[in-house]
């Protein structure tokens, strides 16, 4: 998938970093998704700039932004792998568990801290699996929105919220009204 810029994506309210720290909850969002959410993303998994891993050592995978229903910001939900494959990147070789459907946390912006001239969409699978799977698929349910994106004064900054994103993601999909999400994604994975 590429990344693609929208002059029709709305910004996230300017707020400095400091002070959203601050107030920051452990759970996001109601007891089930509310509009717009379920929002269902597949595609193949293309390359991206390589600084989640060897900048930050999370890992990401770049899909095509959703520039149509929402701002820019962190979003939380559940992501699955797939064997099928397009593309020149090599195939990758899969364990059982890295199919299953994983958590997920994906950032949707501009990441100012590096000063992106596109708009991107990032999924961190809260997995490790054993290979980069570049050309796979990859199916998305977004079920929520963490918080919006920040401008970082510094890159230890960006990888505590990072973190913390993480934490939030985790307790907020421990709920019954979300974790009925993660089977849904097996059953009604979106179109290939």
């Amino acid at each position: 998938m590429s990344d693609i810029a929208s002059a029709t994506l709305p910004q996230a309210p300017a707020m400095s970093t400091e002070d959203f720290r601050l107030g920051r909850p452990s759970i996001v969002g109601p007891d089930v998704p509310e509009e717009p959410f379920p929002i269902r993303l597949s595609g193949s998994v293309q390359r991206g700039f390589g600084r989640g891993g060897r900048d930050l050592g999370i890992h990401t995978d770049a899909l095509d932004p959703i520039t149509s229903v929402a701002k820019t910001g962190i979003y939380f939900g559940f992501a699955q792998l797939s064997e099928k494959h397009e593309g020149e990147e090599p195939r990758a070789t899969f364990e059982k568990d890295d199919l299953k459907v994983w958590p997920m946390v994906m950032s949707l912006g501009w990441n100012p801290y590096y000063k992106n001239e596109k708009l991107t969409a990032e999924v961190h699978i809260l997995h490790r699996f054993p290979t980069d799977f570049y050309g796979h698929y990859l199916n998305v349910v977004v079920l929520g929105y963490i918080r919006p994106e920040l401008d970082y004064t510094s890159r230890e900054s960006l990888i505590e919220d990072i973190h913390t994103d993480i934490r939030v993601a985790l307790n907020s999909l421990d709920r019954p009204g979300y974790q009925v999400f993660a089977s849904d994604l097996i059953r009604n994975p979106p179109h290939l």
